[in-house]
Protein backbone atom coordinates (compact mmCIF):
# COMPACT_ATOMS: atom_id res chain seq x y z
CA UNK A 1 0.00 0.00 0.00
CA UNK A 2 1.42 3.22 -0.80
CA UNK A 3 2.03 5.84 2.04
CA UNK A 4 0.54 8.90 1.62
CA UNK A 5 1.60 12.62 3.12
CA UNK A 6 0.18 15.76 3.65
CA UNK A 7 0.86 17.83 0.48
CA UNK A 8 2.93 20.72 1.83
CA UNK A 9 5.37 17.99 3.80
CA UNK A 10 6.23 16.36 0.48
CA UNK A 11 6.98 19.47 -1.07
CA UNK A 12 9.02 19.76 2.20
CA UNK A 13 11.13 16.53 1.41
CA UNK A 14 11.22 16.47 -2.39
CA UNK A 15 14.98 16.16 -2.53
CA UNK A 16 16.70 15.76 -5.66
CA UNK A 17 17.36 11.95 -5.51
CA UNK A 18 20.25 11.01 -7.61
CA UNK A 19 21.58 7.44 -5.87
CA UNK A 20 18.78 5.51 -7.96
CA UNK A 21 18.84 1.48 -7.74
CA UNK A 22 18.35 -0.10 -11.70
CA UNK A 23 15.27 -2.13 -9.88
CA UNK A 24 12.22 -1.64 -13.08
CA UNK A 25 9.62 0.60 -12.07
CA UNK A 26 6.33 -0.68 -12.70
CA UNK A 27 4.01 0.16 -15.74
CA UNK A 28 1.31 1.74 -13.10
CA UNK A 29 3.34 3.74 -11.26
CA UNK A 30 5.29 4.99 -14.17
CA UNK A 31 1.61 5.88 -15.83
CA UNK A 32 0.43 7.77 -11.88
CA UNK A 33 3.54 9.88 -12.39
CA UNK A 34 3.43 10.91 -16.33
CA UNK A 35 -0.35 11.61 -15.75
CA UNK A 36 0.66 13.82 -12.71
CA UNK A 37 2.46 15.85 -15.60
CA UNK A 38 -0.71 16.04 -18.02
CA UNK A 39 -2.44 18.10 -14.60
CA UNK A 40 -0.30 20.60 -14.60
CA UNK A 41 -1.22 24.45 -15.81
CA UNK A 42 -0.22 25.14 -18.84
CA UNK A 43 -0.59 28.27 -21.49
CA UNK A 44 -3.70 28.46 -23.14
CA UNK A 45 -4.28 24.84 -22.09
CA UNK A 46 -2.73 23.80 -25.71
CA UNK A 47 -0.79 20.83 -23.91
CA UNK A 48 1.80 21.28 -26.28
CA UNK A 49 3.98 18.87 -24.15
CA UNK A 50 4.96 15.26 -25.26
CA UNK A 51 7.09 13.07 -22.50
CA UNK A 52 9.38 10.95 -23.53
CA UNK A 53 9.66 8.09 -21.33
CA UNK A 54 13.11 5.95 -22.05
CA UNK A 55 14.04 3.00 -20.90
CA UNK A 56 16.09 1.41 -23.70
CA UNK A 57 20.04 0.48 -22.04
CA UNK A 58 20.95 1.68 -25.49
CA UNK A 59 19.56 5.24 -25.68
CA UNK A 60 20.13 5.97 -22.40
CA UNK A 61 24.11 4.64 -22.55
CA UNK A 62 24.27 6.94 -25.84
CA UNK A 63 22.81 10.03 -24.50
CA UNK A 64 24.29 9.10 -21.16
CA UNK A 65 27.64 9.78 -22.69
CA UNK A 66 27.18 13.01 -23.13
CA UNK A 67 25.53 14.22 -19.70
CA UNK A 68 29.33 12.19 -18.36
CA UNK A 69 31.19 14.34 -20.41
CA UNK A 70 28.71 17.76 -19.59
CA UNK A 71 29.48 16.84 -15.88
CA UNK A 72 33.04 15.73 -15.87
CA UNK A 73 34.21 18.79 -18.26
CA UNK A 74 32.01 21.68 -17.52
CA UNK A 75 29.52 21.42 -15.15
CA UNK A 76 31.08 19.93 -11.97
CA UNK A 77 34.54 21.92 -12.43
CA UNK A 78 32.43 25.11 -12.17
CA UNK A 79 30.67 23.62 -9.30
CA UNK A 80 33.68 23.01 -7.18
CA UNK A 81 35.40 26.42 -7.94
CA UNK A 82 32.61 28.08 -6.19
CA UNK A 83 30.83 28.42 -2.93
CA UNK A 84 28.13 26.37 -1.33
CA UNK A 85 24.86 27.10 -2.51
CA UNK A 86 22.69 29.12 -0.15
CA UNK A 87 21.39 27.34 3.01
CA UNK A 88 23.87 24.62 3.02
CA UNK A 89 27.33 24.02 4.86
CA UNK A 90 30.45 23.04 3.15
CA UNK A 91 30.29 19.50 4.43
CA UNK A 92 26.56 19.32 2.85
CA UNK A 93 27.73 20.99 -0.50
CA UNK A 94 30.57 18.30 -0.61
CA UNK A 95 27.81 15.50 -0.53
CA UNK A 96 25.84 17.18 -2.62
CA UNK A 97 28.51 17.04 -5.50
CA UNK A 98 29.62 13.62 -4.51
CA UNK A 99 25.99 12.63 -5.40
CA UNK A 100 26.21 14.50 -8.45
CA UNK A 101 28.88 12.68 -9.54
CA UNK A 102 27.49 9.34 -9.29
CA UNK A 103 24.56 10.97 -11.22
CA UNK A 104 26.61 11.51 -13.99
CA UNK A 105 28.56 8.27 -14.14
CA UNK A 106 25.74 6.22 -13.73
CA UNK A 107 22.90 8.03 -15.38
CA UNK A 108 22.59 5.24 -17.82
CA UNK A 109 21.59 2.80 -15.06
CA UNK A 110 18.28 5.12 -13.50
CA UNK A 111 15.19 2.14 -14.74
CA UNK A 112 13.70 4.94 -16.45
CA UNK A 113 14.32 8.40 -17.89
CA UNK A 114 11.35 11.03 -18.44
CA UNK A 115 12.29 13.66 -21.09
CA UNK A 116 9.74 16.30 -21.40
CA UNK A 117 9.47 18.04 -24.61
CA UNK A 118 7.38 20.60 -26.49
CA UNK A 119 6.65 21.42 -30.03
CA UNK A 120 8.40 24.31 -32.01
CA UNK A 121 10.18 26.59 -30.43
CA UNK A 122 12.34 26.73 -26.83
CA UNK A 123 9.58 29.26 -25.23
CA UNK A 124 7.48 26.61 -23.42
CA UNK A 125 9.47 26.32 -20.26
CA UNK A 126 6.46 27.97 -18.62
CA UNK A 127 4.32 25.62 -19.83
CA UNK A 128 7.05 22.20 -19.07
CA UNK A 129 8.38 23.22 -15.75
CA UNK A 130 5.05 23.01 -13.78
CA UNK A 131 4.79 19.46 -15.36
CA UNK A 132 8.02 18.57 -14.42
CA UNK A 133 7.40 19.98 -10.45
CA UNK A 134 3.95 18.03 -10.48
CA UNK A 135 5.72 14.73 -11.85
CA UNK A 136 8.40 15.32 -8.87
CA UNK A 137 6.14 15.50 -6.59
CA UNK A 138 4.25 12.18 -7.98
CA UNK A 139 7.66 10.64 -7.47
CA UNK A 140 7.68 12.00 -3.95
CA UNK A 141 4.09 10.48 -3.01
CA UNK A 142 4.92 6.71 -4.64
CA UNK A 143 8.50 6.70 -3.32
CA UNK A 144 10.51 7.07 -6.31
CA UNK A 145 13.60 8.94 -6.56
CA UNK A 146 13.75 12.06 -9.32
CA UNK A 147 15.85 14.73 -9.99
CA UNK A 148 15.55 17.53 -12.66
CA UNK A 149 18.90 18.09 -14.55
CA UNK A 150 19.54 20.00 -17.91
CA UNK A 151 23.13 19.27 -17.75
CA UNK A 152 22.80 17.26 -20.81
CA UNK A 153 21.81 20.50 -22.65
CA UNK A 154 25.54 21.60 -22.49
CA UNK A 155 25.60 18.96 -26.29
CA UNK A 156 22.06 19.92 -26.80
CA UNK A 157 22.10 18.56 -29.94
CA UNK A 158 24.03 15.73 -29.60
CA UNK A 159 21.94 14.40 -26.92
CA UNK A 160 18.70 14.98 -28.53
CA UNK A 161 20.29 13.31 -32.16
CA UNK A 162 20.81 10.26 -29.60
CA UNK A 163 17.58 10.19 -28.13
CA UNK A 164 15.80 10.28 -31.73
CA UNK A 165 14.19 13.68 -30.81
CA UNK A 166 12.80 14.81 -35.00
CA UNK A 167 12.92 18.06 -36.26
CA UNK A 168 11.05 20.56 -34.37
CA UNK A 169 10.79 19.04 -30.87
CA UNK A 170 12.88 20.52 -28.05
CA UNK A 171 13.33 18.45 -24.37
CA UNK A 172 13.94 20.67 -21.90
CA UNK A 173 15.27 18.54 -19.33
CA UNK A 174 15.83 14.86 -17.92
CA UNK A 175 14.01 13.30 -15.33
CA UNK A 176 15.60 10.03 -14.27
CA UNK A 177 13.58 8.07 -11.98
CA UNK A 178 14.21 5.01 -9.62
CA UNK A 179 13.53 3.50 -6.69
CA UNK A 180 16.28 5.55 -3.99
CA UNK A 181 19.17 3.72 -2.11
CA UNK A 182 19.09 6.60 0.52
CA UNK A 183 15.97 8.18 1.85
CA UNK A 184 14.21 11.30 1.91
CA UNK A 185 14.66 14.35 4.05
CA UNK A 186 13.72 17.79 3.89
CA UNK A 187 15.36 20.06 1.58
CA UNK A 188 17.50 22.34 2.29
CA UNK A 189 16.95 26.13 1.26
CA UNK A 190 17.66 29.64 2.64
CA UNK A 191 15.48 31.28 5.18
CA UNK A 192 12.70 33.57 3.79
CA UNK A 193 13.75 36.80 5.18
CA UNK A 194 16.64 36.57 2.85
CA UNK A 195 14.41 36.10 -0.46
CA UNK A 196 11.37 37.55 -0.33
CA UNK A 197 10.74 41.32 0.42
CA UNK A 198 7.45 43.04 1.48
CA UNK A 199 5.73 45.52 -0.87
CA UNK A 200 9.13 47.49 -1.87
CA UNK A 201 12.59 45.67 -3.12
CA UNK A 202 14.90 45.44 -0.08
CA UNK A 203 11.99 46.15 2.32
CA UNK A 204 12.47 43.40 5.09
CA UNK A 205 9.42 40.10 4.96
Amino acid sequence: MTETFDLFEIMRTTRSMRRLKPDPIPDALLAQVLEAGTFAANGGNMQNWRFLAIRDPAIKAAAGAWYRKAWHEIVGPRYRAGGPAPGTTPESFARMLKAAEHLADHFHEAPVWIVPCALGPRNAGSSIFPAVQNMLLACRALGLGATLTTLYLQFENEAEAAMGLPEGVHSYAIVPVGFPMGKFGPVRRAPLESVVYLDRWGEPW
